[in-house]
């Protein structure tokens, strides 16, 4: 039986089966509901209130019972079985922080430095000789002669959409055209085949336009560049439109099992990257269609769904995508605004859980480079991916860090937006917090660089124990114990300053989540390390990279246990490589030719099935660790009400 489902206050209707859920309803009348956890029914966000008609309600437990008698429902398991209206609260982001390249702690010297020595799609010049009675060649025929005797290209080819528009652009201006080629990366147009994918009337090689893009989990970003001149016209990132269908990339493999689902997927991320298109092409004056290149970075995950993929594989063992090295694809089969006939070009991944973003990102730095100096590349994001070696190994692995410190799962977390607590100190007198709040006013919440802070700042003063335990009678007016989770939590911000009304509080349930983040990340670079016979201090620099890795600060993450203890000035902050990788692989056929090699020189090592990794996990689960010994730093550092943990220790110099 079909039932009809309109959702307000949009007053959007989908047409759907009787056992159909809510939450696949609202993707095909395209309503956001969010589902951090992919439709599963654990995270309990999906809320909606039915407000006439009936549905079939399998999972109640994140209901209370006035919730319930007033009609509120988890779309994910609510199943229509008649006509229903539903009531959707809206939910808008702010727009995210555009972190495009490297800053703060030193330079890379490699960001941005790539040389515009070949792009992709390259722009020629022609005359082609009119036809005439004694020159009845085609026209395709006489640019190809025409190509081939200015060029020497051998073979000439081009796609319907170019043989639509010949015709008439020959004649437009005397047969002088301008023919877009494409280079796949072999090297010039020289002797070899190569296919047109534009042809203009008259000159316009000084307009040549490509897209950098990053799809990250949470975020999307892109650089739209002058291919002419190498150089980046305009930035924009937005939150990848996936959100609400997972927050992480196992959320969102869970909810992709049926092939609706992966197509609503696709239509979302590509709804976000055809709005950034959009945004960068009308504020820089040019056309969707004058786009001949795109090079997109993403992890493994993000390019299935981009591509409807299923994704399925990637999560069970032994871990197998379908793909780690896409080919070419036309810009009308991925479905990108930008010229049909134009080529779409993809960062070679590793494995399931080391994709294109890193391999992108690992051209911005000097790893693999130096035959002797080893060295570390960390994106610390939703996945936590890492890369360690020098000129003659690489290895990678995925530390599987989750979201918490992109705000999720964390009760006063957010995304670092407009409102978001993005510093934090902790006053040693008072016990309060003294905090930094992004554009300014009354905070809302607290973003991921202000959660590393006040987990450090909390155990430094003896707020906190190493195990992530609230000590209440340590600045006992500024804890409190909660109501709905039955734990205590430290005030951040009390009700009166809070831009909701309500206080900002971090309870000893979201320092956990928060201790498995850091523990994840903190293990995985230990682990790989361990592999292969070396510890931290072996490490030459330590390249720290993505959105999130550029607003941290460093001392406080090494304090709390998620960065190795060395010296400040071997870290190396890169700001979105990954973005910065896929405009290098845009404009060079060397950058592109690089990142096949370091995709083909990595092992990836999967965490998972080695039996070591659950001793190191456990073991960095405190603050800083279980074994101090590891954090001089930390042990320097003078603590209150818990030394007693790691033995007598003196307060000033932490000896014992």
């Amino acid at each position: 039986m079909m039932t009809v489902v309109t959702f307000y206050p949009s007053g959007r209707t989908a047409n759907v089966q009787a056992g159909t859920s809510l939450l696949d309803a609202a993707g095909l009348a395209s309503v956001e509901v969010t589902a951090p956890c992919g439709g599963e029914g654990g995270c309990g966000e999906c809320r909606v209130q039915v407000k006439t008609g009936a549905v079939e309600c399998v999972a109640r437990g994140c209901l209370s019972a006035e919730e319930l008698q007033e009609g509120w429902v988890l779309a994910c398991s609510a199943r229509v079985t008649d006509d229903v209206t539903v009531y959707v609260s809206e939910n808008a982001l702010d727009a995210p922080q555009i972190v495009t390249g490297a800053a703060s702690a030193q330079q890379a010297e490699t960001t941005g430095s790539t040389p515009a020595a070949e792009p992709t799609a390259v722009k020629y010049q022609i005359k082609v000789e009119a036809p005439s009675p004694d020159n009845s060649f085609s026209d395709f025929e006489r640019v190809a002669r025409a190509l081939r005797a200015t060029r020497g290209m051998s073979k000439v080819v081009c796609g319907l959409g170019v043989l639509h528009q010949l015709a008439a652009v020959l004649r437009r201006k005397d047969h002088e055209v301008t023919v877009t080629m494409i280079d796949t990366g072999a090297g010039p147009h020289s002797n070899d085949s190569a296919e047109i994918v534009r042809i203009e009337a008259g000159n316009t090689t000084r307009r040549a336009f490509g897209l950098a893009i990053d799809i990250g989990t949470t975020t999307c970003a892109a650089h739209l560049v002058d291919l002419t001149r190498n150089h980046i016209m305009g930035t924009a990132a937005e939150y990848n439109g996936q959100l609400s269908r997972g927050l992480d990339i196992i959320s969102r493999i869970n909810y992709a099992k049926l092939a609706e689902r992966r197509e609503e997927l696709r239509r979302l991320v590509l709804g976000t990257l055809n709005g950034l298109i959009q945004s960068l092409c009308r504020n820089h004056t040019v056309e969707t269609d004058e786009l001949d290149n795109v090079v997109i970075a993403g992890n493994t995950t993000m390019l299935h769904l981009l591509l409807g993929l299923d994704p399925e594989y990637i999560r069970l063992a032994p871990y197998t995508p379908t793909i780690n090295h896409l080919p070419l694809l036309k810009g009308k089969a991925v479905g990108l605004l930008m010229n049909p006939e134009a080529f779409v070009g993809f960062a070679p991944g590793v494995g399931s859980y080391v994709g294109g973003d890193i391999t992108a990102g690992l051209l911005q730095s000097a790893l693999g480079t130096d035959s002797r100096a080893v060295r570390l590349f960390l994106d610390i994001g939703t996945n936590g991916e890492v890369v360690a070696g020098n000129g003659e190994w690489l290895m990678a692995c995925a530390a599987s860090a989750g979201p918490a410190f992109e705000g999720s799962g964390v009760s006063c977390g957010m995304r670092a937006a407009k409102g978001a607590i993005e510093r934090a100190r902790i006053d040693p007198q008072t016990g309060r917090a003294e905090i930094s709040v992004i554009g300014g006013g009354k905070p809302r919440g607290v973003c991921g660089s202000g959660l590393v802070d006040l987990l450090a700042e909390m155990w430094v003063h003896g707020i906190l124990d190493p195990a992530g335990k609230l000590n209440p009678e340590c600045a006992a007016e500024l804890t409190r114990p909660t109501k709905s989770r039955r734990v205590h939590a430290y005030v951040i911000v009390p009700e009166a300053e809070s831009a909701t009304g309500e206080a900002i509080v971090i309870d000893e349930l979201d320092i956990q989540n928060l201790l498995r983040t850091k523990a994840a990340v903190y293990s995985a670079c230990s682990l790989m390390l361990k592999s292969v016979g070396l510890d931290f201090s072996a490490l030459a620099q330590v390249y720290v990279a993505g959105g999130f890795g550029r607003f941290l600060d460093l001392k406080k993450s090494i304090l709390i246990g998620m960065l190795p203890d060395l010296p400040l000035d071997r870290y190396v902050y890169l700001g979105n490589s990954a973005l910065a990788g896929a405009r290098a692989m845009l404009t060079s056929a060397a950058a592109r030719r690089k990142a096949v090699e370091l995709a083909n020189r990595i092992t990836y090592l999967e965490l998972n099935v080695d039996p070591s990794y659950m001793d190191e996990y456990t073991a960095a689960l405190f603050l800083p660790h279980t074994d101090i010994n590891r954090f001089p730093t930390a042990r320097a550092v003078r603590l209150r009400g818990h030394r007693g943990f790691y033995g007598t220790a003196d307060p000033e110099t932490g000896r014992r």
